[in-house]
């Protein structure tokens, strides 16, 4: 099996893990409760591995087309929040299904999306080589629109101290860890090794993360599966409009049909693994409905995004010349 073999069939296997995960957690509950304690450390590993994936070093080059820099960041910074802050207004009441909503449909995802934009017949490499940006001020901006969407609730719902120690070492220090090793990489033959050993991982991380997570917090889904209802229609308003704003700032800036489809996977599909451990991070009382919400989104969107990668070929075509 190669690597790419593995990246192509991700979906399937992220499947097979949440059904594992799922079947676990619901017939061994104790047993996969006591998983919780895995969680931090396999987030830890996925961070590390999927940013050695991310060509920080090569920062310059995802800045090079303008047009489409300038349509990404109008799609997922300002079209989208717009979206995003529409859609959860029904959510005011439900500041834990609040946050753990805005947490997932603020932040533009930055390792999936690449596999199923080269699926769905985008740029891939313009996608990939964006990544860095996305990144950088999604984590940026998401304390501000948190701020503001949150209102008078986010001094509550959102505990400083936890949410910036998560945030330290679940992003910041891989992050930092993984740039350190890319630029030694290009020194040192073993560092290299290293670094082209760790590119296996991104997928059977993600697919640990998935499994550890559902496995201990699936009984909490079923248990709140009442609680979480009122999100759902959140989550499949997103589905089905979050292309739009991907399409409209596409032919806004005249973008040709492969750049205009990576543009709408970008503003269609989220970052929930990366924020998942913020999500963790909450105050007790919002914590586990937040982290179930997140989850939940992540379920949803890999269903969707099986409709976008035949839908979005077939309808984002006539962007741009």
């Amino acid at each position: 099996m190669t690597r790419d073999t593995l990246e192509h069939h991700q979906i399937p296997i992220y499947f097979v893990a949440v059904l594992l995960a799922a079947a676990f957690g619901v017939l061994a509950p104790f047993s996969a409760h006591g998983l919780g304690v895995l969680v931090t450390p396999a987030i830890a590993v996925l961070m590390y591995a999927m940013f050695l994936q991310i060509p920080f070093l090569d920062l310059r080059q995802g800045l090079g087309n303008k047009r489409f820099i300038s349509a990404l960041l109008l799609a997922n910074f300002i079209l989208v929040p717009l979206l995003v802050w529409v859609l959860t207004r029904g959510l005011v009441e439900r500041p834990a299904l609040l946050v753990g909503a805005l947490l997932v449909l603020l932040t533009p995802c930055i390792d999936y999306v690449v596999v199923f934009t080269h699926i769905g017949k985008g740029d891939s490499r313009l996608m990939l080589a964006a990544t860095p940006v996305l990144l950088l001020l999604q984590l940026v901006l998401l304390p501000v629109y948190l701020g503001f969407m949150l209102g008078a609730q986010s001094a509550v719902v959102v505990a400083v101290g936890p949410f910036v120690e998560a945030f330290l070492w679940l992003i910041v220090l891989p992050m930092i860890l993984a740039v350190l090793t890319t630029s030694l990489a290009r020194r040192s033959s073993l560092i290299s090794a290293w670094n082209s050993a760790w590119a296996w991982l991104p997928v059977p991380a993600m697919a640990l993360v998935l499994f550890v997570v559902i496995t201990s917090q699936i009984t909490s889904v079923v248990r709140d599966i009442g609680s979480l209802l009122p999100v759902i229609p959140v989550y499949v308003g997103f589905l089905l409009l979050a292309p739009l704003m991907g399409a409209l700032a596409a032919r806004l800036f005249a973008l040709p049909a492969v750049t205009a489809r990576a543009l709408t996977f970008s503003a269609s599909t989220r970052n929930s693994l990366v924020v998942l451990p913020l999500a963790l991070a909450l105050p007790e009382d919002v914590r586990g409905l937040a982290a179930t919400a997140v989850i939940l989104q992540t379920l949803l969107e890999l269903v969707g995004e099986l409709v976008y990668i035949r839908l979005i070929p077939a309808l984002v075509w006539r962007v741009g010349r």
